[in-house]
């Protein structure tokens, strides 16, 4: 046996070697093991604020484009269009993760302004202060109050408010002077887009609008318009994939969703609706080939809208509308809670058409209120193009203030129900 000594840490430590086995002392070896993890602890505390140094450091060097150093007027009487634009391209510009700030407490009037992209990095855009548009007619194009087209992973966050100003443009559309509205706030190919907080009212049309959008989180948005201010729909999707509405408060005198052809992966969770005509999916097919699937609306509550939740078409369309779930869901004093439709005209005298889009597979799961009318649930579909695969699950709707049950109009639908189903449903014959 040999026994070789070496000093470690300040200390001698002993060694023994039995042919070919080395050997500590059980208190050596104790010690040592402790030094080691202490050893290894300090280099882990080390590495962390190396971490948050550098975290730090990052969000030290963003660089603030605030539109009031760009020469923004910010009394909402001059057009601040041209200083938003100089904000923007200096901002799109920047590679460190730039912030364009429209500060609280201060109103911007724009007209028509576009934030083009792509940008050199993800972008911010802090909305703290007030947008109004002007106060008259002031474009006979279809065009947008802020269009955001091309940028991908920007955030729009913030206290403020984007004002549409409708009133003035609602009293023309119904008197037939204006044919065109501009929507309030647009974003086109736009993907990994994060919209949160902010307040929209009074758009002049549509309220907010995703087209070839992904990955797009709406949360926590404020919309507000009259119940009978025309086509003034909260969010609109089109042709977008994976998209989450949550946490959003909408009233408006159309749908407060309205989810659009070529879509897939859309949720709406978490949200209230009403004013307005309800959580829509469509219309479809009255131009192109629909394509909708994998659509969500869970958790959500209706407070006197016209439809609660709906599937809507129009006669003669093509294509295909499929995987639904609609679940636990609040009615209250809604005029139709469930509603599918494949004979959509708003206009009324639409010619009798054949064919139709296909809608299968339509979960109805938890949902519980009051209908303002008799027939709480309505599906109605083709008969060339029947829907199918419909199911309900614990639903119980009762007409408000009336004692006599609600009903239910089935046409051409087939499906099962389970559980407790109020109204009772009658599904169509199968084929």
């Amino acid at each position: 046996m040999r026994v070789l000594e070496y000093f470690y840490k300040g200390k001698c430590w002993s060694i023994y070697h039995i042919g070919s086995m080395t050997l500590l002392p059980i208190q050596q070896r104790f010690h040592m093991i402790l030094a080691l993890k202490r050893t290894a602890v300090r280099h882990a505390f080390i590495m962390l604020l190396v971490l948050v140094w550098a975290i730090r450091s990052a969000q030290c060097h963003q660089q603030k484009y605030n539109v009031v150093r760009f020469h923004a007027a910010a009394d909402g009487k001059t057009d601040d269009s041209q200083a938003f634009l100089a904000t923007w391209q200096a901002a799109c510009s920047d590679q460190a993760r730039p912030i364009m700030v429209i500060p609280g407490r201060r109103t911007f009037l724009l007209s028509e302004v576009t934030f083009q992209g792509p940008c050199k990095s993800p972008i911010t855009i802090q909305l703290d202060g007030n947008i109004v548009a002007p106060n008259h007619i002031w474009t006979t194009e279809q065009t947008n109050l802020l269009t955001i087209h091309g940028v991908d992973n920007l955030t729009l966050d913030g206290k403020g408010e984007i004002d549409g100003r409708g009133a003035i443009w609602w009293d023309c559309y119904n008197n037939k002077r204006c044919h065109t509205r501009p929507i309030l706030l647009a974003f086109s190919l736009c993907n990994d887009l994060w919209v949160r907080n902010i307040r929209l009212k009074n758009s002049a049309d549509k309220h907010m609008t995703l087209f070839q959008c992904n990955q797009a989180l709406i949360d926590g948005v404020s919309i507000t318009a009259p119940a009978d201010s025309p086509n003034t729909d909260g969010i609109t999707v089109a042709s977008s994939n994976s998209t989450t509405i949550s946490n959003c408060s909408i009233q408006s005198g159309d749908d407060c969703v309205s989810i659009l052809s070529h879509t897939k992966n859309i949720t709406v969770t978490h949200s209230t609706c009403g004013p307005g005509h309800g959580i829509s999916v469509g219309s479809l097919g009255k131009s192109e080939r629909a394509k909708v699937e994998q659509i969500v609306i869970t958790n959500c509550s209706f407070v006197g809208t016209m439809n609660g939740v709906r599937i809507k078409s129009w006669q003669g369309g093509k294509g295909y509308a499929k995987g639904f779930l609609f679940a636990s869901l609040n009615m209250t004093e809604v005029q139709y809670p469930i509603v599918i439709d494949q004979f959509y005209c708003p206009q009324g005298n639409c010619p009798t058409k054949p064919g139709g889009v296909a809608i299968s597979d339509a979960k109805f799961i938890d949902i519980q209120g009051t209908s303002s009318e008799q027939e709480a649930i309505k599906l109605l579909c083709s008969q060339s193009v029947h829907c199918h695969g419909i199911y309900l699950s614990n639903v119980n709707l009762s007409w408000v203030n009336h004692t006599t049950p609600t009903n239910a109009t089935i046409l051409n639908a087939h499906g099962t129900t389970e559980g407790m189903v109020i109204p009772t449903i009658q599904f169509s014959e199968s084929l």
